[in-house]
C-alpha cells in the first residue's frame, strides 16, 4: 500500500480506544465474503468481538489518568495513535493504522483519480516547467501548453523559489469545482500570460504505456492494480489487437507493488481462456475459503505470454505471476519477486481514519502461499538489500531458500515450483550492476532536467515526424554527451573519468530515451529503453520459441 507521512489526524474519539481493544484480543469477524477487493471497507459500528467493550475501559481509563494526572502535557491523539501503531506492529507488515488525512492519499491511488488541474511537471533547477498537460483535463482545457513555464500560482510568484514537488503538487491539487490561476511564461515571451483553471477529477493512470515490439509482439506496464486497471488493460488490449494485429504479450509487472486483487483476478480472466479454472484463493482464520475463477469470456484471443517481475513485484502482481506459471499458460521473467501472500480488509474509523487489518492468506492455483517470512521486521524490510548482498540479484544459483520457502509445488505439466519467499521466475536475469554505480546514479538524477534544457536550446535537432523516424535517425553525438557532462559539473558532480566511461552506453540510451519522452511521452521512453533493457530482450528471445517453456528443457530457466 502507499505510504505517506503528513501531519498528525485530527482528535480521534473515544471508539479508536475500543477498536484498539478489539485489535488487542484478535476477534474481529469478518462478514464478507472476500469476492472483493483486498481492501474492503467495513462500518466501525459493526458488530465484532463479544467482551471487547469491557476490555476497552482499561485502555480509556488508562488514557485518562495520563492526561488528567501526568507530571506534563501530553497530546492524547499522538499517545492513542502510538499505541495503535505498537499494537499493530506486533501483529504483520502489512496491517496499519491510516490517518485520516493519509486516507484521502492512499484512496486516490486505488481509486484511479484525484481532484487537481491535470498537469505533468517537472522541476528544472528553480523552474516548474510542464511536461505536458492531461488530454481533456482542465489544464489543457484553459489553454496550457507543454513547455510552459508556471510562475505563478494563486496570489504567489513561484519563479526563482526552492520548491520540493510535493509542494507544488498541494498548490495546484483541491477539490473539484475550485479555480486556481496560474501565470506561465512561454518560449521566450517575457510577458506572463494567466489561466483560470477549475479544478476537476483527473484519471491517475495504472497502465503505464502499452505499444508494440514488434510485428506482433505487444508490451503492456501496469504500475500498480487500481480500479480502473482492468478497463484500462482491455482499451489497450482492444487498440493493440485491432490496430496493430497483437497476436502475443509481454505483460511487465516490474516494482508494481499490487493493489486490487479483483483487478488482477479479471485480467487474469483474459489471459487463461478455459471457464472455470482456478486463479487464486483465499483463507484465514475467521475467513471461510474464496475461490476466483476465470469466466471463459475472453474477448481477444492472445497467444503466448511472457510475464516480467522483479523484487519490487508484490501482492496483486504476484497472483497473476503465480497463476500464470501454476497454469503454463506463459513465461515468468526476471527475478524473484518480493513475496507478499497476504489480503487486508479496511476498516473506516468514526474521525475519518482507517484500520488496513491481515485477515487472510492468498494461495495460487498450484496451493501455494508466497508470503515470505515476516518473524524478523527488519529482515524482513532489509529483504531486498540482503538479497544484493549475498549475489542472489546477480546470480540465481546464490539463491538461498529457508525452511519456510523449500516446500515443492507442482504446475500442470509438472514442473517443481515453490512455496514462500516469493514467486521464482522460470528465466532468470540479473540485475545490471551499472545501476548500482554511484556516479551513474547521480548522472541518471540530472538526465530528465538536462534534457528538457538541451531540446529547449537546440530545437532544430529534434524536428523528426513520428518516433519510428527519431529512433531509426537520432543519435546521442559526442557534443551532446559534453553538454550533459558540463552540466552535471555546474550541478557540483566531479567528472569521473572511468565511471563515465564503464557507463557511457547506458547514459547515451538514458539520454535518447529522455528526448524521446519529450517528444513522444511514455510510449518515446520504454520503446528506446527496451532496446537495451535485459529483461524485455530476453522475453522477446524466448518468444521466438514455439513453446518458449521448452527452453528449460534446455538448460534455460531455473
Amino acid at each position: 500500500m502507499v505510504d505517506h507521512n503528513e501531519n498528525q489526524p485530527k482528535k480521534i474519539n473515544i471508539w479508536l480506544p475500543l477498536l484498539l481493544a478489539m485489535v488487542m484480543v484478535g476477534g474481529i469477524l469478518i462478514g464478507n465474503s472476500m469476492q472483493k477487493p483486498p481492501v474492503i471497507k467495513i462500518s466501525s459500528n459493526d458488530e465484532l468481538v463479544p467482551g471487547a467493550v469491557n476490555e476497552s475501559g482499561r485502555i480509556e481509563e488508562l488514557i485518562r489518568y495520563i492526561d488528567s494526572r501526568y507530571v506534563d502535557d501530553v497530546d492524547r491523539d499522538k499517545l492513542i495513535e502510538k499505541a495503535i501503531n505498537n499494537v499493530l506492529g506486533d501483529l504483520d507488515p502489512h496491517s496499519n493504522y491510516i490517518s485520516a488525512k493519509e486516507l484521502k492519499a492512499v484512496n486516490e491511488q486505488l481509486d484511479g483519480n484525484f481532484e487537481g488541474v491535470g498537469i505533468e511537471f517537472l522541476i528544472v533547477e528553480d523552474t516548474i516547467v510542464v511536461v505536458a498537460p492531461i488530454v481533456g483535463g482542465p489544464s489543457e482545457k484553459a489553454g496550457i501548453m507543454a513547455g510552459d513555464k508556471i510562475v505563478e500560482i494563486g496570489d504567489s510568484t513561484v519563479a526563482g523559489q526552492t520548491y520540493a514537488t510535493s509542494d507544488v503538487v498541494k498548490q495546484l491539487k483541491g477539490e473539484k469545482g475550485t479555480t486556481v490561476k496560474v501565470g506561465v511564461l512561454r518560449g521566450r515571451s517575457k510577458e506572463v500570460l494567466s489561466f483560470d483553471i477549475t479544478r476537476d477529477q483527473i484519471p491517475l493512470n495504472s497502465l503505464e504505456v502499452a505499444y508494440m515490439l514488434d510485428e506482433k509482439t505487444g508490451y503492456v506496464k501496469i504500475n500498480r492494480f487500481s480500479s480502473t486497471t482492468y478497463k484500462e488493460f482491455m482499451e489497450s488490449v482492444e487498440e493493440l489487437v485491432d490496430e496493430s494485429g497483437m497476436e502475443d504479450l509481454v505483460l511487465d509487472l516490474r516494482q508494481n507493488p499490487g493493489g486490487y486483487l479483483l483487478e488482477a483476478t479479471k485480467m487474469l480472466s483474459q489471459l487463461v481462456e478455459d471457464v472455470d479454472k482456478l486463479i487464486v484463493y483465499t483463507e484465514g482464520r475467521t475467513s471461510k475459503r474464496s475461490e476466483y475463477k476465470t469466466t471463459g469470456k475472453t474477448f481477444y484471443k492472445i497467444g503466448k505470454v511472457a510475464v516480467l517481475i522483479d523484487e519490487g513485484s508484490a501482492s496483486a502482481s504476484e497472483i497473476v505471476a503465480g497463476a500464470i506459471q501454476d497454469w503454463d499458460r506463459g513465461i515468468i521473467v526476471g527475478r524473484r519477486s518480493f513475496g507478499k501472500g497476504l489480503v487486508q480488509e479496511q476498516y473506516d474509523l468514526k474521525d475519518g481514519s482507517a484500520l488496513r487489518l491481515t485477515v487472510a492468506r492468498y494461495f495460487t492455483p498450484s496451493g501455494r502461499c508466497i508470503q515470505k517470512s515476516y518473524d524478523d521486521l527488519s529482515a524482513y524490510d532489509n529483504d531486498v538489500v540482503t538479497r544484493f548482498n549475498n549475489g542472489e540479484l546477480l546470480s540465481e544459483d546464490s539463491l538461498i531458500r529457508t525452511d519456510s520457502d523449500t516446500t515443492i509445488f507442482y504446475t500442470e505439466d509438472g514442473r517443481v515450483v515453490y512455496g514462500g519467499g516469493g514467486i521464482s521466475p522460470d528465466f532468470f536475469v540479473p540485475i545490471d550492476t551499472t545501476t548500482f554505480d554511484d556516479y551513474y546514479i547521480q548522472m541518471k538524477a540530472l538526465s530528465s532536467q538536462f534534457v528538457y534544457r538541451y531540446a529547449s536550446d537546440h530545437p532544430g535537432e529534434f524536428n523528426f515526424e513520428n518516433l519510428n523516424t527519431f529512433k531509426s535517425k537520432y543519435r546521442i553525438s559526442d557534443n551532446v554527451l559534453e553538454a550533459f557532462k558540463a552540466y552535471a559539473t555546474q550541478k557540483d558532480i566531479a567528472y569521473d573519468a572511468k565511471g563515465f566511461e564503464d557507463s557511457k552506453s547506458r547514459i547515451s540510451q538514458l539520454l535518447k530515451a529522455r528526448f524521446a519522452r519529450q517528444l513522444f511521452r511514455e510510449k518515446g521512453f520504454y520503446s528506446v529503453w527496451n532496446e537495451i533493457d535485459p529483461v524485455v530482450v530476453k522475453a522477446m528471445e524466448l518468444l521466438q520459441n514455439d513453446n518458449p517453456l521448452s527452453a528449460m528443457k534446455n538448460g534455460g530457466g531455473s
